[in-house]
Formats: C-alpha cells, structure tokens, sequence
C-alpha cells in the first residue's frame, strides 16, 4: 500500500484498503460542470485519482483545444476532490493504465464519449466491471461557453471608438447561429443551453468551513469569470497571506457596468460555483459590492488582510479607488504570480483568433454528438432487453 492509501485508510477509520476511483477527460475551460462530476466520483470512493488528455490526444480525436495541456493540468490539480492528476492519460481508457495506479473503476457522466474511430472510450472498461456513472451537468459545457462567446464577440472589444471593426466580421453569421440554434435534433448537447442553479447545488460546492478562532481571514474580490489558473494563482498567493479565504464575487450587473461589452460571458452562478469548487476557497460572498466597504470587513467575518493583483488599476463607476478603504486601514496588499497574462479577455481573444476553426469544430462535434446519443440510445435498450 502506498503513503497516500495509507493516508486515507487512516482517514476512513477503517484500516480497510481505500477505493480508488479514476476520472478522465480533457478539462478544457475546467468549469464548474467538470468540478461537480469530480465531486460526484469523488464521493464514490476515497482517493480520486484525474487523467487529463495532452493536447495531441484531444485535437486527435475531439478538436482543438482552448486551453493548453499545462493550463488545463493546473485547473483540475487545483480542484479540490482531486486527489491525484495523471498527464497525457490515454483517450480511450485501458486496463492498463487503471492497474497502474491501483484503480478500482473508472467514472464517467451518463452519456457516452467516443474516440475519432467512433469506438466508446469506455467499452473496455465497461466490458470489465469497472466502470460507474454519475450524472451530468445540464446547461454547461466548454461548447456551450465558446458558443456564448462566439456569439457575443460583435462588442467584445469595442471601447469609444465605434470604428472599430468587429472581431467576427467576414465569418460566415449562418455558421456562428448554429451555436445559438444547435446543428442537431432536440436533445444533442451542442448548442447554446442555460444553467439552472440552486441552493442545494451551492451547499454540495461549500465547504462549510468557518474561521477558526486566531485565524488570520484574507479577502479578495473580482468577476472570476472564466474561471481560470490566473483566478487559481492569485487565490493560491492570497491564501497564503491568512488562514482563510473570503471571496467576494461580483454581480452581473456591476460587472456588465464596469466592464462593458457583453461581459460576463457566465452569469453570477456558474462564477460562484467555479470559485467554490477551487481548493484554497473557503468561502464566497454572492454579489460582493465592487468597492470594499466596512460591512465586507466586519459583517461575515474580521478580515485582517485585503488583496488584490499587483497588474490591475480598478476604477469604479463613480470614479473611486474601490479599494480606499482598506488602504486607509493599512490592510491593503498586492500580489504577483506567474499567470498575470492570462485573463478572462486573453481567452476571448483565443477564440476571436481562432473563430474559424471553433465553428468547424461545432460543425464536426454536431455530427459526433449524434452517433453518440444513437450509441447512447442502444445501450439503453440492450440493458432494458436484459432485465426482461
């Protein structure tokens, strides 16, 4: 047995060997819907082990990419139900790889994922017993947010020179529609869809963790949206200045008017999940005012340290430093990290750049997600048949 099962026997009081459990996928624009699958599979078992595709394997055998394979390696490591993240794991999942790391069975979302040669990538595994389902997140997907963006780039980029020509123009209308309309029948997952958020889904996000008493709380704020490894490095360094980490999360509203434009592309919700589901998150203030006010130091919890990115100069709308407060208090601090170029907008711009591709890559997703969902369909009606 490895330290790390050692561990976790320990943790479960059990002393009986710990159920590994094995997830993998690409995580592209890892958002709150991969998290809540990795919480699901997480609960399944003990120790969660996450295989995340290269780059190579995912234009292979899906399309291009958003984010790059280190990128996307720090988002999911960054989660916190992960235990373990396996690079460049195999597109089709072997026996192999599973016995390697010790792994009981793999989990996957109720819905089947195959490989370029149109083979589930789970059948072996399926065909072995070790394979498990959990249910999939309605309304969200890497398609569906680089369709929202597609979609809204006609202003992304525009501020007071209306001259500006847009970022989509030339590209074919009829081709971005299809992400708003769906190239498929009712049902295929390529479209433009909506999330549909609870409280029930923000307890299972929540860690629940309050302060400890002596802990040192630090507080951050800002959109998160997009979420992405600068949001994961600025969290990560801030944390790292106290005990506890309160993040207050800004509205659509106040966003949109900050900001302009069609921001932001995930509405209050998706944000607030996607911030929760991080591991140096303890707690989220939903609809955070943007300039700091003595209710955010006092009213949830003492903050003792307020801090923001070293490269941003926010304004707010009447024109004061949003951060006066905590500056007078002497409690203001600024932190650098290795990811300050990667922003919300940078990952607009990948798309922008690469609109063409994005929209042949909806086109061939659309065919795929059809034979998937008749695969889906079959399988369905072969368990039906064997429990007559």
């Amino acid at each position: 047995m490895s330290s790390n099962d050692s561990n976790t026997a320990a943790n479960t009081g059990t002393g009986r060997k710990p159920i590994r459990v094995w997830v993998d996928g690409c995580f592209d624009m890892m958002h709150f819907g991969h998290a809540n699958a990795l919480r699901q599979a997480r609960a399944m078992g003990d120790y969660l082990v996450v295989g995340v595709h290269s780059d190579v394997e995912v234009e292979k055998n899906k399309g291009p990419c958003v984010m790059k394979e280190d990128e996307r390696y720090a988002a999911v490591a960054a989660c916190k139900w992960v235990d373990e993240v396996v690079k460049d794991a195999p597109y089709v999942t072997t026996l192999e790889m599973l016995d390697e790391y010790d792994i009981d069975f793999v989990v996957h979302g109720d819905d089947i994922t195959t490989a370029a040669d149109g083979t589930d990538c789970y059948q072996i595994v399926k065909d072995a017993g070790r394979y498990q389902e959990c249910k999939r997140t309605v309304g969200i997907s890497t398609t569906e947010l680089v369709g929202r963006m597609l979609l809204l780039t006609r202003d992304h980029h525009i501020r007071g020179n209306r001259a500006i020509k847009s970022p989509i123009q030339g590209v074919d209308e009829a081709a971005i529609a299809n992400f708003s309309q769906g190239s498929m029948p009712a049902g295929a997952l390529t479209g433009i869809a909506h999330y549909l958020s609870t409280s029930k889904k923000i307890i299972q996000f929540s860690s629940g963790a309050e302060p400890k008493p002596g802990d040192r709380v630090v507080y951050v704020d800002g959109a998160f949206d997009l979420f992405h490894t600068g949001h994961i490095e600025f969290f990560k360094r801030a944390r790292e200045l106290g005990d506890y980490l309160l993040v207050g999360v800004h509205d659509d509203q106040t966003v949109n008017a900050i900001k302009g434009g069609n921001f932001p592309v995930m509405n209050l919700q998706e944000r607030v999940l996607g911030a929760l589901q991080c591991r140096y998150v303890d707690e989220v203030i939903i609809g955070a005012p943007y300039s700091v006010t003595k209710d955010v130091l006092e009213d949830v919890y003492h903050v003792d340290v307020v801090v923001h990115g070293a490269s941003d100069r926010p304004i707010d709308i009447d024109g004061r430093d949003p951060y006066d407060l905590p500056k007078q208090l002497g409690i203001y601090r600024e932190v650098e990290h290795p990811c300050l170029g990667l922003t919300t907008t940078a990952i607009i711009e990948r798309i922008i750049a690469n609109r063409h591709v994005y929209i042949e890559r909806q086109a061939r997703k659309a065919k795929k997600a059809l034979a998937e969902a008749e695969a889906e369909q079959r399988e369905k009606e072969v368990k039906a048949a064997c429990h007559l």
